[in-house]
């Protein structure tokens, strides 16, 4: 049910965001390849009223469709370790927060969490990582960004996560593989640096069918934190989530607002 509205607006080119003045807790949600902030519109108002919703826009997609989108990593996790500074009134990286990321926003995320902690400054209380296997089994996982446009279009598709009417457009299919296919590009091919785990509390999230993140995949995520780790697992495949956003949703808001079920977050 919900209880205290709020809408997914655009604050700066890579932040949109839910304002909840009174929230005590904040969800910073990376998107995943081809997506805009706009996919974790709905969660707005899914989310307890203590929690306020913060989504990272990328260039490429929606409101950024002209620019170009991102090729390195290393420079995308710099911008946005800027982009996401406390400024003025819009403080992001500040209080109590947390990172949420599906599939290649799993690692986009654990990557900004890694430069914070580099800096020395404020990091999330506590990582989610969706659909996506852990850093040191990505071999396990087909790629597809160097299949011909039409394989790379067909896997897209069996993966799910796009409207029916989007998947049939072409005009519409042809518009968005180019950001596609470069996303996919940038994260099959990013190499994770080896390094000290973190010590924040790891949640991995993923559906029991999801061919391209195995349990056994996203259970490696547990070598990456000294902290406590849990996994939790939806009927469903890549974009379980699509089927029961509020029990999904329902579940990350009851860990950050009851630690003790998967871990503390500061």
């Amino acid at each position: 049910m919900t209880v205290d509205s709020a809408e997914l607006v655009v604050e700066t080119p890579y932040i949109w965001r839910a304002r909840r003045p009174d929230a005590r807790h904040r969800l910073i949600c990376f998107p995943h390849a081809g997506a805009g902030a706009g996919a974790y519109a709905e969660w707005a108002d899914l989310l307890p009223p203590e929690i306020e919703l913060v989504a990272v826009q990328l260039p490429g997609r929606q409101n950024r469709i002209m620019e170009d989108p991102f090729t390195e990593t290393g420079p995308l996790v710099r911008v946005l370790a800027q982009a996401l500074r406390p400024i003025l009134n819009s403080p992001v990286l500040d209080g109590s927060f947390a990172f949420f990321g599906h599939s290649c926003g799993a690692v986009m995320a654990y990557e900004l969490a890694r430069v914070l902690r580099g800096r020395g400054t404020a990091g999330p209380g506590h990582l989610f990582f969706s659909a996506q296997p852990a850093p040191q089994l990505f071999d396990q996982v087909p790629r597809l960004h160097d299949l011909t446009d039409e394989e790379f279009r067909e896997e897209v598709a069996r993966l799910g996560g796009l409207d029916p009417e989007i998947a049939e457009d072409d005009d519409v299919m042809d518009a968005l593989l180019p950001t596609l296919r470069a996303d996919f590009e940038m994260w099959e091919q990013h190499p994770v640096a080896p390094g000290e785990p973190l010590d924040i509390p790891i949640t991995v999230l993923s559906g029991r069918d999801d061919p391209r993140a195995p349990g056994t995949t996203v259970e490696g995520w547990r070598e990456h934190t000294t902290g406590p780790f849990h996994a939790e697992y939806y009927p469903g495949g890549h974009f379980y989530f699509l089927d029961a956003p509020a029990e999904v949703v329902g579940f990350l808001g009851q860990s950050l607002l009851t630690p003790s079920l998967t871990g503390r977050v500061s």
